[in-house]
């Protein structure tokens, strides 16, 4: 029983606000050297150097470089201005707007904190001058920053490829339907309800120097360089001309290139990019370690022949175990990342 201990543990720590990696890690020392001793950690650093070693997950640092150039270019920002011109004489259309680019700045970071950071600062003020409901301004921020979990590039299909030992080009390509099935659901959601409550997500006043042509030329000006850059992306993935690894790396030239035609472009911002860039990455790394520690304990102390004993007797076969895994799922999300979740689930 260590193992559940363990997990309750560690989950109990996490509630009182212990940093996750140290958290994990800390679990797993203690309970590993109380069950096998210091013998147990001899593996520890061939698990750490197997991590630092992984081509695959080289891609990491280099998508959220690409998404860190991207968020210094003010790209969000032109953006939402441009759709929200486009779509603001609907009801609902600045909440459109948002999700819409949402998706785009998941495809373009694959990182949730900052598409939310990006969305919530830019895209609020603005709905809630508006007169938007509160609401469903955040939750539609929050929502739409969600979106980098599964749209390709995503951080998580990296991770979780590693993990499964699956190929990430084939994790990328059968995320993208579900997460357009997941905006088309977030954008139905909206006009459905600004249909029965038009108060809740008022129209945008037309700007009268403006032209609908003038609007529609802006708005694919803005979108049109990222896109371009989302498609060469996947596409070199998707059509096998390239690794996720490679990709990402030229993503992140793309990036660059990107802050050259926006007028972005400045060695103080790829010095500030890059030192970002080791922030996430070190967390995201530190995370793995910690996490790789504390399943080793775990498997170490029998906790995962105990789990797929009591999996075994659930009812309803393959369905039953699917069905409570994306129960605990969901209910972990609410305490703990994706990488602790795709580590030790």
């Amino acid at each position: 029983m260590i193992g559940m201990v363990m997990f309750v543990v560690a989950l109990f720590m996490l509630l009182l606000g212990f940093p996750v990696a140290f958290t994990f890690g800390g679990v797993a020392l203690f309970f590993g050297i109380y069950a096998e001793g210091m013998d147990l950690f001899a593996f520890m650093p061939y698990r750490i150097m197997s991590v630092m070693q992984n081509t695959v997950l080289m891609a990491v640092p280099l998508f959220i470089y690409m998404g860190v150039v991207l968020q210094r270019t003010r790209l969000a920002e032109q953006l939402l201005t441009s759709m929200g011109r486009l779509f603001g004489g609907l009801p609902g259309g600045l909440a459109i707007s948002t999700i819409v680019v949402g998706a785009l700045l998941a495809a373009s970071t694959g990182v949730v904190g900052a598409s939310v950071v990006a969305m919530g600062l830019i895209s609020l003020p603005v709905m809630l001058a508006h007169n938007y409901n509160k609401q469903l301004s955040t939750g539609t921020i929050c929502a739409s920053g969600t979106l980098g979990q599964i749209v390709p590039p995503s951080i998580i299909l990296i991770i979780l490829g590693d993990v499964l030992g699956l190929p990430v080009g084939d994790l990328f390509r059968a995320a993208v339907w579900p997460g357009v099935v997941l905006i088309g659901l977030y954008v139905g959601y909206i006009v459905i309800l600004t249909l029965m409550n038009p108060a809740s997500a008022p129209a945008m006043p037309k700007d009268p120097d403006r032209s609908r042509k003038q609007e529609i030329v802006s708005a694919l000006v803005a979108i049109i360089p990222p896109l371009a850059l989302i498609v060469v992306v996947l596409g070199s993935i998707f059509t096998g001309i390239a690794t996720p690894t490679e990709s990402s790396a030229l993503g992140a030239v793309g990036a660059v290139i990107l802050a050259v035609l926006y007028r972005q472009f400045s060695f103080q911002m790829l010095w500030d990019s890059a030192r970002d860039t080791v922030k996430v990455t070190a967390m995201v790394f530190a995370i793995l370690i910690g996490a790789t520690a504390f399943s080793m304990v775990f498997s170490y102390t029998g906790g995962d022949y105990l789990l797929e004993d009591w999996l075994q007797m659930l009812p309803g076969e393959q369905w039953g175990f699917i069905i409570l895994a994306m129960l605990v799922i969901l209910v972990l999300g609410f305490f703990i990342d994706f990488e602790e979740i795709s580590f030790i689930i």
